[in-house]
């Protein structure tokens, strides 16, 4: 009678099968390696996420840019409304004063 000894080891991608036997002399290892494919697939997805996330980044950043034009305008234009309208009240004090003092 033959003495068989079957050993079987996995490291998570690559499974091994190893069987002894003293009969004949004779080992048979059988590796049990796939396609690969999985590897790909995975790699494609997150290739893909990357992707995915710099474009909302970008879209958010250029958002948060014309936001900040958008107030610095705004801003800018109400200073300028102000300067002129202070102008306007100098002047028309000068105008008063000029109206009240005899020549």
């Amino acid at each position: 009678m033959a003495i068989e000894r079957v050993t079987e080891r996995t490291d998570g991608l690559t499974s091994e099968r190893v069987v002894e036997r003293d009969a004949g002399g004779t080992t048979y290892v059988d590796t049990g390696r796939g396609s690969g494919m999985g590897g790909v697939i995975i790699g494609i997805a997150v290739l893909a996420m990357v992707a995915i996330i710099a474009f909302f980044l970008l879209q958010s950043n250029r958002n948060d840019a014309l936001r900040t034009e958008a107030v610095t305008s705004a801003a800018s234009s109400v200073a300028d409304s102000a300067s002129n309208a202070a102008e306007g009240v100098a002047g028309a004090a000068d105008r008063a004063a000029d109206a009240v003092t005899p020549n």
